[in-house]
């Protein structure tokens, strides 16, 4: 016995040894590894060259328009953060995304809980209205979106392009969170109502927790759907002073500026750099929530 006792370390530790021996890592394929390299630079490719040709001036782009800046220089970078009509738009596009963003956040969330939690007669035609919602895009509807901004008396105001953009932002807020609030097991809403908890106090105190990857995602695609917007603006904001950046940066490209290319250029760069920076921070928080819509 006391034999066996002894020699039962020596047995286990090659044993653990092995388990702890890690697979060696298998690359695949290396034809999809090429196929996803050649999709990541068609789409990397262009932004960094519009990134890149900002710090050129107009003379290297005339001489090797697609070269490398030799030297590199600041000057068109400079140029538009010192003018002050690029930062007026800047305020004007962070006020309509995040007003945007926050309305279509919370009303999404309320018209989604009700529809995931609750049977109602004409739930179900609701939620196909929300859905119907998606083969709508906006710009089918800009002509007459457009008479009724100018009826509601909404032109030349960000009034005019928040509200038309949180209307078209609902169907796809809706459709990603209402499998997740779907998933939330009713044992957890008996429990707190056994509590004492309300409706609403289940609905901040579970609900939203629980569905805060789907909040993100909704969130991230209605800041991004927001900053990105051109046609909505162009057709409601006339005045100068009420542009968001991309009706500033298309004014500067046919405006004075017109052939001043490096400047344009890098007028578009700082324009794309706060959405761009935002998907790349939050980019794995969408996956994870269209992951959780889809498995709801």
């Amino acid at each position: 016995m006391a034999t066996a006792l002894v020699a039962t370390p020596d047995v286990i530790g090659p044993v653990r040894s092995r388990k702890r021996a890690k697979a060696p890592l298998q690359w695949g394929n290396p034809i999809v590894y090429l196929v996803a390299l050649l999709f990541v630079g068609l789409m990397v490719g262009p932004v960094a060259f519009l990134i890149i040709a900002g710090f050129r001036s107009n003379s290297q782009i005339q001489a090797d328009p697609a070269g490398w800046p030799d030297p590199w220089t600041l000057d068109s970078y400079l140029t538009v953060l010192q003018t002050p009509v690029f930062w007026v738009a800047f305020a004007n596009s962070v006020i309509a995304a995040v007003v945007t963003t926050a309305l279509v956040v919370a009303l999404g969330l309320m018209v989604s809980f009700v529809l995931a939690r609750y049977r109602f007669a004409g739930s179900g035609a609701l939620y196909a209205l929300f859905a119907a919602g998606l083969m709508f895009p906006l710009t089918v509807a800009i002509t007459p979106l457009y008479i009724l901004v100018r009826d509601l008396r909404l032109m030349d105001s960000l009034a005019g392009v928040i509200l038309p953009q949180v209307a078209f932002g609902l169907p796809t807020t809706v459709i990603i969170l209402v499998p997740f609030l779907r998933a939330i097991p009713n044992e957890i809403q008996e429990a707190s109502e056994i509590d004492g908890c309300s409706r609403l106090g289940f609905f901040f105190r579970m609900v939203l927790p629980l569905s805060m990857p789907g909040v993100v995602t909704v969130g991230i695609l209605a800041f991004i759907g927001s900053w990105n917007s051109y046609m909505l603006p162009l057709y409601v904001l006339n005045d100068p002073g009420a542009s968001t950046l991309p009706l500033t940066v298309q004014q500067l490209a046919q405006g004075r500026y017109a052939t001043d290319t490096a400047l344009v250029l890098a007028a578009t760069s700082l324009a794309m750099i706060p959405a761009l920076g935002f998907f790349s921070l939050f980019e794995r928080r969408i996956v994870g929530g269209l992951s959780g819509a889809v498995k709801g």
